[in-house]
């Protein structure tokens, strides 16, 4: 049973490996971005992606999503956008005088949300059931989202005018932060050089029967007693930290050991290491905590509790595969 758990992980690796590559063809970029959507693909958590306007957010989320071979949809968040243009709404049939129900463009694989944060609480908020429960709830009647489904939201953290900060809910919806940056020097000029000609386009290597496979495999992961302990102890540090109003929730611990199983996976290992848990710790915490006071670098401070989590709290018994 053992050699077969092992046997499929190492399948696993190679296939994701092929979507690494894939993406890598598009997005000149750290692949530690691409390796963090595919924790959050593999654990069924979804991403939040930051960054300046012009750092390849958008190239880089359509890029991942193409690669899947799955269905994908984009919807450009906006003022006036209400929640029945992205759930979907009952429409009125002059023939015969019935309401049908037409979907909307959440009901995809991955959906691109695009500047998320432009649109109004009441909009953000139709995405809270979707992305909890796979599924949304109109007029009273609920449908079922497609397997696997992965919101992929961009937003930008400095032009906040007109915008709507999401509320603490929705953000501990989103199993990591990816902050993306200016790109190397290097990385930027071999960027100039493949935009002299045609622009590649990511082709599918895998399909949503794979991933959906791949999750499964997911949770067969070996994780330790002690390593469950050591979770549960990086959050609560959280909690204690006079710097923070509100910790990571116990949303944020499962999810946590979630993203470690996944890191296993893509690292070819069938148990997860106290180093998957080090290795995530900032990019699931540190944007769940809300702080006591508020600092025009609030989310380094929030990176800078985790980290101080990380350095105290000690993991005192080594691994023990299964």
């Amino acid at each position: 049973m053992q050699a077969e758990l092992i046997d499929r992980v190492a399948a696993a690796k190679e296939r994701l490996d092929a979507v690494r590559r894939e993406v890598a063809r598009v997005y000149i970029g750290p692949a530690q971005a691409v390796d963090l959507m595919l924790v959050a693909l593999l654990a069924r958590g979804h991403v939040l992606v930051e960054g300046v306007p012009g750092v390849a957010k958008t190239t880089l989320a359509k890029a991942f999503a193409a690669s899947l071979g799955a269905t994908v949809r984009r919807i450009q968040f906006t003022p006036d956008l209400l929640p029945a243009d992205i759930t979907g709404t009952y429409v009125l049939s002059p023939r015969d005088g019935t309401f049908t129900f037409r979907r909307g463009p959440i009901f995809a694989n991955i959906v691109l949300a695009d500047e998320i944060n432009r649109a109004p609480a009441k909009t953000q908020s139709a995405l809270l059931e979707a992305m909890q429960e796979q599924q949304v709830t109109v007029e009273g009647d609920s449908y079922e989202l497609p397997g696997p489904f992965v919101v992929l939201a961009t937003q930008n953290p400095i032009d906040l005018e007109g915008t709507y900060p999401l509320p603490e809910a929705q953000i501990d919806r989103f199993l990591v932060r990816l902050g993306i940056g200016y790109p190397r020097r290097e990385d930027e000029v071999a960027m100039l050089v493949a935009h002299q000609g045609e622009q590649p386009a990511a082709r599918p290597v895998l399909d949503a029967g794979d991933v959906l496979r791949m999750q499964a495999l997911c949770r067969s992961v070996h994780v330790d007693q002690d390593l469950y302990e050591y979770a549960v102890s990086l959050t609560t540090f959280t909690r204690t930290d006079p710097r923070v109003l509100l910790g990571a929730s116990p949303r944020a611990t499962l999810g946590l050991v979630q993203a470690a199983k996944a890191a296993a996976v893509l690292g070819g290992r069938s148990y997860a290491t106290p180093d998957d848990v080090r290795a995530l710790g900032v990019a699931v915490l540190a944007h769940r905590l809300v702080l006591a006071d508020e600092t025009e670098a609030e989310h380094k401070v929030r990176e800078d509790v985790v980290k101080a989590a990380l350095e105290r709290v000690s993991y005192r018994k080594a691994v023990r595969p299964a």
